[in-house]
């Protein structure tokens, strides 16, 4: 049973979105970044509350911006998803998790160590320019 219910065009979009983001992280950068996605959808808590869809994570607007940078400025339409990119995105959507975005909701490229917590949640891990961190107060991030 997958982590969440998709169709071929949300593995096409996330796989964009996992490109857009981490290409340059490489094969494990885009792997985290569409744990977070996928974290998103399942958690139903905090900003994340009420989204169903891969769409609605990836097109989410908060504070008047998009939840994305990649969204934000338009380069997830920039580049069309290779094959490659959307064996990933099914990856992370069938079963794929790991540290440090196991359980993560949030990531960013500080350009800068890591702050211990963003925006009063816990620092869970870097993987090269990327920060994660995890929910203090979520049951749904850890239940499944």
């Amino acid at each position: 049973m997958p982590r969440a219910k998709y169709r071929s065009s949300d593995v096409n979009l996330m796989a964009r979105m996992m490109r857009a983001e981490a290409e340059g992280e490489g094969k494990m950068g885009m792997l985290l970044v569409g744990n977070v996605i996928v974290n998103r959808l399942k958690a139903d808590c905090l900003d994340f509350k009420g989204l169903r869809t891969i769409p609605q994570v990836i097109y989410q607007v908060q504070g008047g911006n998009y939840s994305f940078e990649a969204v934000q400025k338009g380069n997830v339409f920039y580049q069309a998803a290779r094959s490659s990119e959307k064996r990933l995105a099914k990856q992370t959507l069938d079963y794929w998790r790991n540290q440090p975005a196991k359980h993560a909701l949030w990531y960013f490229n500080p350009y800068a160590p890591c702050p211990p917590t963003w925006y009063d949640q816990p620092h869970s891990g870097q993987y090269k320019q990327h920060c994660y961190y995890e929910p203090k107060e979520c049951p749904n991030a850890y239940s499944w």
